[in-house]
Order: C-alpha cells, then sequence, then structure tokens
C-alpha cells in the first residue's frame, strides 16, 4: 500500500481542498501518514497571499524532498496556479497542479512517468464551473467547513488572488446540503459555509443566494450550529438581518472584512464600501443580536497610506469597538496593482504600525470578553489538551474547563469565570 502525505499552508478553503483530495486518495487505498513521516507521495497545497506564504510553500516542497529521495513530490495551490514556471524549477518537485482540476489529482499523480516536471496547471480565468469536491469526514476534528463558492470578481489592488482562483463559481444547493448531511450523519454539529468571497454565492448561478443556503443548511438535522467565513459590509442589510434573526443555528459571530478605517486607503484598495457603511453594518448587527462578536482584518501599510490616515484607521477600529483585528503589515505582491503604486511604505514604519493595532486588538479582545464574566454560555467542545477540554462559544469565545469526563464534541453550559490569557477564558461546567 502507498503511503501519501499532505500539508496546506493558507486559508480555510485550502484547507478544504486537501481534505477533499485526501479522501480521493484514501478512497484508491492509499495510507494517508504525517507529513514529517516518509511517504511515497508528498502533496503541498501552497498559499500565494503573501511573499511569505510563496517562501513558505518552497521550504515545504524542499523539505518533502529531504524525507524521501525518491518520493513524488506535488505543488498544488494558489503559489503553483500563479507562479507554474517558479514552481517547476524548485528542486526537487515533480509535478505542479494549480487550483484546477484537484478532483483528477489521483489520476494525475498514478500516470506520472518519473521523467522531468509535469507541469499540469491551465488557465483558470475562463472557469464557469465550481470543480466537484466533497468530504464525508474530517480527522480529530469537531467543527466542518464546507466549501460552498470559489474565486473572487472583486480585484482588490492588492490581491492576488482572483489571478489564482478564477471568477466566482458557485456550488450548487442540492451538493452542499448532500455533503452537509453527511457529515451530520457522522457526528459533526458545527459546519462553517467558506469560501474564497462567500458573499458572491449564488450570484452566478441566478436563482440562490447566501441566506438560502444558511437557511436550507439550518433545516439539516443534527447540525446545531452554522458559521461562514468573512463577508463585506455590504451584506448586512435588514433583509439579511431579518432572516438570519430567524435561524437560531446561526452564530453571533461575524468576521467582517474592513481592511482599513480610512477612506482614502479604501478607495485605494478598491474596497467597495466606506468607513460609514461599515459602521452602519456593525450597528445593525449589535441591535440585533447584543452579544454579537465582530471581528476583522486590517492592513497597515498601504502603498502612500499617511500618518493621518493610519492614525484614522486606528481610531476607527478603536472606536467601533472589534472584537478582535488580525492585523497584516502591507506585503507588496508581484502582479497585483499594487505593488508598483508609488509612496511604498519602510518596513519599519509598518511593523512600528502593527504592532500599535496589534496591541489595541489584545485590549478590544479582553473588553469584549471581560462583559461575559460570570454569564452562561453554551459551548462546544472541540479537543482536550493538558488536563482542560477547549472549545468555543457561540460567538468564539475561547473557553477551558477542567474535565474527567471526555466532553469532544458535546454542547454544554458553561459559566464564565475569567480571563485566563489575552484570547481565552476559564470557565466551569453546569451539568444539568
Amino acid at each position: 500500500m502507498k503511503s501519501i502525505a499532505f500539508t496546506t499552508l493558507g486559508c480555510k478553503v485550502n484547507m478544504y481542498d486537501t481534505e477533499a483530495m485526501a479522501e480521493l486518495f484514501a478512497e484508491k487505498g492509499y495510507r494517508i501518514v504525517d507529513f514529517d513521516e516518509p511517504a511515497d507521495i508528498y502533496i503541498i497545497n501552497t498559499c500565494t497571499v503573501t511573499n511569505f506564504g510563496d517562501k513558505k510553500s518552497r521550504q515545504m516542497i524542499r523539505r518533502a524532498r529531504r524525507k524521501n529521495p525518491d518520493a513524488i513530490v506535488a505543488a498544488a495551490g494558489c503559489y503553483a496556479q500563479t507562479a507554474p514556471d517558479k514552481v517547476a524549477a524548485i528542486e526537487g518537485i515533480n509535478i505542479v497542479i494549480g487550483t484546477k482540476d484537484r478532483s483528477k489529482i489521483v489520476e494525475i499523480i498514478e500516470n506520472y512517468d518519473g521523467r522531468g516536471v509535469l507541469n499540469a496547471v491551465t488557465d483558470i480565468r475562463g472557469e464557469k464551473e465550481f470543480e466537484p469536491l466533497r468530504i464525508s469526514r474530517l480527522a480529530n476534528r469537531t467543527r466542518a467547513f464546507i466549501k460552498i463558492q470559489e474565486g473572487c470578481n472583486r480585484y482588490c489592488t492588492y490581491c492576488i488572488i482572483p489571478y489564482a482562483r478564477g471568477p466566482v463559481r458557485s456550488r450548487r444547493p442540492e451538493d452542499v446540503i448532500s455533503e452537509v448531511k453527511t457529515l451530520a450523519e457522522n457526528g459533526f454539529k458545527e459546519v462553517v459555509l467558506t469560501g474564497i468571497h462567500v458573499a458572491s454565492y449564488g450570484t452566478d448561478l441566478g436563482n440562490v443566494t447566501l441566506c438560502d443556503i444558511i437557511e436550507q443548511v439550518h433545516e439539516i438535522e443534527g447540525i446545531e450550529r452554522i458559521r461562514f467565513s468573512s463577508v463585506e459590509p455590504t451584506i448586512i442589510t435588514d433583509d439579511f438581518i431579518e432572516r438570519i434573526g430567524r435561524l437560531p443555528k446561526v452564530c453571533d459571530h461575524y468576521h467582517l472584512s474592513l481592511q482599513s478605517g480610512c477612506d482614502r486607503t479604501l478607495k485605494a484598495m478598491n474596497r467597495r464600501y466606506t468607513a460609514e457603511e461599515y459602521r452602519r453594518a456593525c450597528e445593525k448587527l449589535r441591535k440585533a443580536f447584543p452579544h454579537v462578536a465582530i471581528t476583522t482584518d486590517i492592513i497597515v501599510g498601504f502603498p502612500a497610506e499617511s500618518n493621518q490616515d493610519y492614525r484614522e484607521s486606528y481610531e476607527f477600529a478603536r472606536e467601533i469597538k472589534l472584537s478582535k483585528i488580525h492585523v497584516f503589515p502591507y506585503s507588496p505582491k508581484e502582479g497585483t496593482p499594487a505593488a508598483v503604486m508609488k509612496g511604498q511604505i519602510p518596513p519599519e514604519i509598518k511593523n512600528r504600525r502593527s504592532e500599535e493595532m496589534i496591541e489595541l486588538s489584545n485590549r478590544l479582545n479582553r473588553d469584549f470578553m471581560s462583559q461575559f464574566i460570570g454569564t452562561e454560555k453554551e459551548v462546544l467542545f472541540e479537543r482536550a489538551e493538558k488536563g482542560y477540554y477547549e472549545g468555543h462559544t457561540s460567538n468564539y469565545i475561547k473557553v477551558l474547563v477542567a474535565s474527567d469526563e471526555d466532553l469532544t464534541n458535546r454542547l454544554i453550559r458553561v459559566k464564565l469565570k475569567e480571563i485566563i490569557t489575552e484570547e481565552t477564558m476559564m470557565g466551569e461546567l453546569i451539568w444539568t
């Protein structure tokens, strides 16, 4: 029996793609092993959102070759798609696949003749159909990510992803529902509907929206929690709020994409909303869901971001009291308009702004958690570590409790006692 090892870099969509590819090999009788073990085949699912992602992808390819000089080493994913020639030139690589034809990956690997480098990357710019991949089980996890959408048509000036993933393609509702039902039958209680630009779900199908598919998933027996990945503030309309408000399984945590609290910078980024629109979206969510967590991403040091622009962004994040901020110093990405913009910010300024924004995020996160000290929340427990069970509330507060009983994949009421780290609370089980 041949062995195969996978490693995944980057986002939750990549994680889903890796799981789906692993299932294809398992169904053909391959033995899945850890990436640090010797294997006959290694697949690196690459990332290219940042230059660090490119570097890490190259490192993992070389690491695989060192593990077994005779193995087949393949690169899939975004870096492989956008820079196939560069990836093909990396010492130790055998096959370059990209972000298309992953459903055929077993066939591609098995047909490789061992001579030279096979570049199987094809153009995705005209793709119109969602590639059929699916998962039915996830090792050692209680939360299942379900890929419902692929590609992006937004073309933010800093982002390479539309070039790596192609245009928007939505998964047909019946396929989504079929996969979620299978996962529910296999014991999963929580699902996360994910995609490259999940808010665009259904725009290419013409008769379905993100709200529609959430409503359909809500009806599936056994699923107790529903989350979805990052959305933009423009999706938070009165109709969206009203419909989601009727669905108790939908978690009160929204990763609402911001990137900057300065309108001048938002325009330069080609973000299609203003800071004021973002503020109104937050107000709507908080009015409808009093305990809602609103998290976001912010880029600091975007080209030509002045000190005044940065202060405006910082103060905006502070004033609207986001629950947590994922901070990214701007990294020029070859092939994007922002990479050749005038006014590139020196690294030392980007680092200083990043450190300050991270400090703000830590304060805001503690402030958010502190309002729940002494309250009771349901926690879905995911894993045990060092004598404690770890899980999350519906609004995504990480909670630890001590228990001699196995709590994995159980939804249990917990009293939140105290904050023990920047993002974790200690809880006490409430047995009923």
